[in-house]
């Protein structure tokens, strides 16, 4: 598609800025008009602010100390995330990958400094969790000086999407908004409705999650193909605030890849394949209520997916001709597509982490949440 011609001469642009470090750049994102009221913010890695914010809060609480090592696991982006933040505050960072962590991404994390070990390949994603949170807490009882940074779980993961509520508040029309993201940890799309709500803003959160994720009760569901990190889990998290969302869409493999290859192919817009099924949604979401603002999250850049997703362009469906079921309850759940009213409903059984400690125990609210 041509490129629409200039009808007017820009506005003046603000000066520049020369930033301190890297981080600085990388955690705001592009925002860029799908359509006429849907917006997508395209970060190179959107969980930056939730690194940044996560750190900055510890360390002003005195939670960690500068030179301390932070620990985690992660599929990707929040481990490279981490590892940007602790080059910036002096921190030191070790990083259980999971198997799907590639080459590249290993090598940016080795070089920053962080240390890595990576779990063996598997054909499960709840066994790979589970690997690397058994390999978490075995490290831990060699070095209890190590800070657990408990991404899935501890809610100082909040508080960077604070900034980001800012942001977008005021380079957005006011009025009525929905924000469209993928649901992994919670704390994206959890983070930023919460501020933009304690901020006086009328939100709608609408969820995004793939078959197979136990988080919004779909765990009884298996699409082979599915391969698109960070959006769901096989685990409970308790960062994920059920009752935060108003709209679960469920979106098999190929109804994913269809909205990603659109995504580049219409708007020329290299991205993430949860980016792509947020995308899907959000155009769906914006023909029922084209008088709310659409902000859709993309976490991340495609190149992850180029050999499954972007080298098999012409696989890809139409996303024109695509539309999901609804249904009314978890009972009526199947593929390719399904949405539900989930009207912040509290979280599926299965979903629910046990209480008493550990990596399973939700945890307190951040600095600054009113929820």
């Amino acid at each position: 598609m041509p490129a629409t011609p200039l009808t007017s001469a820009p506005s003046a642009a603000p000066p520049p800025v020369v930033h301190e470090h890297i981080t600085d750049a990388l955690k705001d994102p592009a925002l860029v008009r799908l359509s006429g009221s849907v917006v997508l913010a395209r970060f190179e890695t959107m969980k930056v602010y939730a690194a940044l914010g996560a750190v900055r809060t510890l360390l002003a609480s005195g939670r960690i100390e500068p030179g301390q090592t932070l620990i985690d696991s992660s599929s990707g982006i929040y481990a490279l995330a981490l590892a940007l933040a602790c080059h910036r505050y002096g921190l030191r960072c070790h990083v259980v990958a999971s198997t799907t962590v590639d080459a590249t991404m290993r090598a940016q994390l080795e070089v920053l400094g962080a240390t890595v070990d990576q779990m063996p390949p598997s054909q499960s994603l709840r066994l790979d969790q589970e690997r690397r949170v058994r390999h978490v807490r075995a490290l831990l009882e060699e070095r209890p000086d190590f800070h657990w940074m408990r991404q899935y779980h501890d809610a100082v993961h909040y508080a960077g999407y604070r900034d980001f509520a800012g942001l977008a508040g005021s380079a957005l029309p006011p009025g009525p908004l929905t924000v469209v993201g993928a649901v992994g940890t919670g704390s994206s799309t959890g983070g930023l409705t919460e501020a933009l709500r304690d901020l006086g803003r009328e939100v709608r959160l609408v969820g995004v999650q793939p078959y197979g994720s136990v988080t919004f009760g779909s765990e009884h569901i298996s699409d082979p193909d599915a391969i698109i990190a960070g959006i769901g889990s096989s685990i409970p998290f308790g960062n994920v605030r059920h009752e935060l969302y108003d709209t679960i869409h469920w979106l098999d493999f190929r109804h994913a890849m269809a909205g990603t290859v659109e995504l580049l192919r219409r708007h020329a817009v290299f991205a993430g394949l949860s980016t792509g099924a947020a995308h899907l949604v959000a155009r769906w979401e914006a023909e029922r209520d084209p008088e709310a603002t659409c902000l859709v999250l993309g976490a991340d850049t495609g190149h992850r997916y180029t050999e499954r997703v972007f080298a098999r362009h012409s696989e890809a469906l139409d996303p024109a001709v695509l539309r999901p079921e609804r249904i009314h309850s978890l009972s009526e759940l199947r593929p390719p597509w399904a949405v539900m009213k989930w009207a912040g409903r509290e979280a599926p059984p299965g979903a629910r982490p046990p209480r008493g400690g550990g990596e399973s125990a939700p945890a307190a609210r951040p600095v600054g949440s009113s929820r």
